[in-house]
């Protein structure tokens, strides 16, 4: 008698190339931890709050558990953890209008939070001690990145308005680089397309240490007073709660970067427009993805450095470029064949683009890229960066 094992389940994460940095797309478990500092006085109804919020995320898709922890040394300090099946759920839902609205409650009680996430690598103990590692959909590998943290606010302006915007944009005085000791902005890079401007953001250290840096700066507050009257968007920057909204509906945070092995000396920073159709919009940025890892395996890619946005169905793909942007039309736009164009085609709201979807489908890479080329305001880098 002859007895077979039962063959091993293949792993659930992907595999991804050693030129990717930073990606949501691989399918380990997203670990996201909240710290959160409460008013004093006001640990009771951030409490309720807080338990009115988890009935309501206990049903979203992709939600696993979470816990909610108080400081045993400042009461005022609390810790909200929570687990997810893989990070574009998790990323979905945050950025929703749902979960604006639905934590408003929660920030009636807190002076100050911030948000970190993490992919699972390794793990012991609980359920993992007895689980199949390929159950357990763990990142495979670390992966090596360049110190850089990137990140992108995008908004719409006011039809009618775009080139006050643009002048009012491209024209402030740059703010102090530096940060602290340990946190500097490294390079600012500004886009329009049609009425929608999107800032492309670098930093060495502490992002959100940052981003608060720059909006203090008095030239920075200046032209943000200024764009006010041509937002579509209305918003107070004197009111603390309707600032944080408009830059949380603001906020375009980077899913995937990959960069080659090529030094980018002379490369040009071009950023893609890429309108999803509604729903589509984390499909259509993986898709990007994956034609990205593949062109940074390829020597003969142009494409020096990709880095991807998204939120809801707003896609931009930020990409330097070592022989001009139209020195291969396809790789860079993420599209090497007919039938990735016609995949991508679908997953764009090619209306957005002013174009006609069957146009699209027949025509060639360099029409498309045409259509989703953004308009450069600034480029502004750190002069030590």
């Amino acid at each position: 008698m002859t007895t077979t094992s039962a063959p091993a389940s293949p792993p659930l994460t992907r595999q991804v190339s050693q030129h990717v940095s930073q990606s949501v797309f691989d399918g380990s478990r997203l670990r996201v931890v909240l710290l959160v500092d409460v008013y004093d006085g006001a640990q009771q109804q951030f409490l309720e709050a807080y338990e009115q919020l988890c009935n309501q995320v206990a049903s979203v898709p992709g939600h696993v558990s979470d816990q909610l922890c108080q400081s045993i040394e400042n009461p005022s300090q609390w810790l909200i953890t929570s687990e997810w099946e893989s990070a574009p759920p998790f990323l979905t839902w945050v950025n929703s209008e749902e979960h604006v609205e639905m934590v408003r409650p929660l920030h009636n009680c807190v002076s100050d939070t911030r948000s970190l996430r993490f992919h699972v690598v390794r793990e012991t103990g609980g359920e993992a001690a007895g689980a199949e590692s390929g159950r357990r959909r763990l990142q495979s590998s670390p992966r090596i990145g360049d110190g850089v943290i990137r990140h992108a606010l995008t908004f719409t302006v006011k039809p009618g308005n775009e080139k006050a915007v643009a002048k009012l944009l491209a024209d402030y005085a740059p703010p102090n680089p530096r940060v602290d000791d340990t946190t500097r902005l490294v390079r600012t890079s500004l886009f329009m397309h049609g009425n929608r401007v999107v800032r492309a953001i670098e930093v060495r250290g502490d992002l959100l240490a940052a981003l608060r840096h720059v909006a203090r700066q008095p030239e920075v507050r200046a032209v943000e007073e200024a764009i006010n009257p041509y937002l579509e968007q209305d918003r107070d920057l004197d009111d603390p709660e309707s600032a944080r909204v408009f830059f949380t509906r603001a906020a375009l945070p980077a899913v995937h970067h990959v960069t080659t092995d090529q030094e980018p000396a002379g490369a040009v920073r071009h950023a893609l427009y890429y309108p999803a159709r509604e729903g589509a919009g984390m499909r259509l940025a993986e898709l990007l993805a994956q034609r990205d890892e593949a062109a940074a395996d390829d020597p003969r890619s142009p494409v020096l450095r990709s880095t991807i946005f998204q939120r809801d169905d707003v896609v931009v793909r930020l990409v330097d470029v070592q022989e001009g942007l139209d020195a291969d039309a396809g790789t860079v736009l993420g599209l090497t064949d007919p039938a990735r164009t016609a995949e991508l085609t679908d997953l764009l709201d090619v209306a957005a683009l002013g174009a006609d979807a069957s146009a699209l489908r027949a025509g060639s890479a360099d029409r498309l890229l045409a259509l989703a080329r953004m308009e450069l305001v600034t480029d502004r880098r750190s002069p030590d960066a």
